[in-house]
């Protein structure tokens, strides 16, 4: 599992300096000699949808999401209710998951056809990630469920 999440976290870096040196370049490029590079504004966005659906895939296992953990969390000394809430919120990340995914294969398909303007990639490549990711959180979310692994309150502590 750390070796997935040292490769998760390298992609999360070498994404984040290829949009660095794309946007800067074309900046200097721009205001410092009066042209760019046609490709900075395609090849930073793509690297951007890739970095926040591979983020969010990488912050899932550590808790590390959004989580409203007030009402859960009153719930935890009556140990059946606080299963059957733990269950209800896994199953609805789970179907967001499928809806996730299930939209996303539909813009996959439909982004084989075309290619970008400038850098001639596939479309598909946009949507790619959201499915990639919804597919992974599914799978860990399944793990949890089989596992009957209990919610981390742990940002309750974070609540003011």
């Amino acid at each position: 599992m750390k070796a997935f999440r040292y490769l998760g976290e390298t992609l999360l870096a070498l994404c984040l300096l290829g949009m660095v040196i794309a946007v800067f370049s074309n900046v200097v490029l721009r205001y410092g000699f009066n042209s760019g590079l046609n490709a900075s504004e395609e090849l930073s966005r793509l690297l951007f949808v890739w970095m926040v659906f591979l983020g969010a895939t990488l912050a899932y296992p550590v808790g590390q999401h959004m989580a409203f953990t007030s009402l859960v969390g009153t719930l935890r000394h009556r140990p059946r209710t606080f299963a059957l809430a733990t269950f209800a919120i896994r199953a609805l990340v789970l179907l967001a998951c499928v809806l996730l995914g299930r939209g996303a294969w539909q813009q996959v398909v439909v982004g084989m056809g075309s290619h970008s303007v400038v850098l001639n990639y596939p479309m598909a490549l946009l949507p790619l990630p959201a499915l990639l990711s919804s597919v992974a959180i599914g799978c860990m979310v399944l793990v949890e469920m089989v596992r009957r692994t209990p919610l981390d309150l742990g940002h309750e502590l974070e609540m003011e």
